[in-house]
């Protein structure tokens, strides 16, 4: 295929970016989208021009460090896919792709198409863990009984890979879907009963500081999910954070 890539070029946090164009030739339909811009920084690389920046690291879909916006798309034109795990035949021949960087003000510009995720880390920090100390007196987990139900749920929450295409594809940069996925793994499982009043509250109100927006209801989120996580999971957040500030 010959393909033209409109890509967005930024030196670095502070510079200005603009669109760059890039005619590329011979792409394969069997190539994934990350390979087909290997092929780009290889030729740009031997013509003496800086390589298109891009953060990669599994290729698996289990990481969520390829989050790319393609042609208007979170991870591009395929679904329950990241952007490793999207193919080249998802486009024809003479097709015009636009790359950009997942935008929000969460999520600063780094370089080229790669931005800044910590903001995801400090809210996982700020409560998505337990921290009882069962070092010597661990008990067996299928000495708790747990309604398969709730089992399938907490495990289908935590399948969130934190690449943030839920806050890429809100139009007010919503990061409700990811916290929403932490707080519940946690919040259907007794083991998390114990600290949830403080989990929620302080994983909410880190989410607010680092500058993300409400959420808008209009479920882009969990159509974008490369997981499917559902919006479910935003109803419980909100009900368990009702009840934790009443109990505060």
């Amino acid at each position: 295929m010959k393909l033209t890539l409109k890509i967005w070029r930024q030196k670095n946090a502070t510079a200005k970016g603009n669109m760059e164009t890039y005619p590329i030739d011979g792409i394969n339909g069997d190539m994934s989208f990350l390979e087909m811009l290997d092929v780009l920084n290889n030729q740009l690389i031997e013509q003496g021009d800086e390589p298109v920046a891009f953060d990669h690291d599994c290729r698996e879909g289990i990481c969520g460090m390829c989050s790319l916006f393609i042609n208007g798309e979170a991870h591009g034109p395929d679904r329950l896919v990241t952007t490793c795990q999207l193919h080249m035949r998802k486009f024809k021949d003479g097709d015009v792709i636009t790359i950009e960087p997942f935008r929000a003000a969460g999520f600063p510009v780094v370089k080229d198409l790669i931005v800044d995720r910590s903001s995801f880390d400090r809210i996982q920090h700020a409560g998505g863990f337990i921290s009882i100390n069962t070092s010597g007196n661990t008990q067996d987990a299928n000495a708790i009984p747990i309604e398969k139900v709730h089992a399938d749920a907490a495990f289908d929450a935590a399948t969130c890979i934190g690449c943030g295409a839920c806050v890429a594809s809100c139009k007010n940069s919503s990061a409700m879907l990811f916290v929403s996925a932490k707080v519940s793994q946690f919040a259907l499982l007794p083991q998390g009963k114990v600290e949830a009043t403080d989990r929620v509250l302080n994983m909410v109100k880190q989410m607010d500081e680092e500058g993300f927006g409400n959420c808008t209801n209009t479920g882009a989120c969990e159509v974008e999910c490369p997981k499917g996580i559902s919006l479910e999971n935003i109803a419980r957040m909100n009900r368990e954070y009702m009840s934790a500030s009443m109990k505060g």
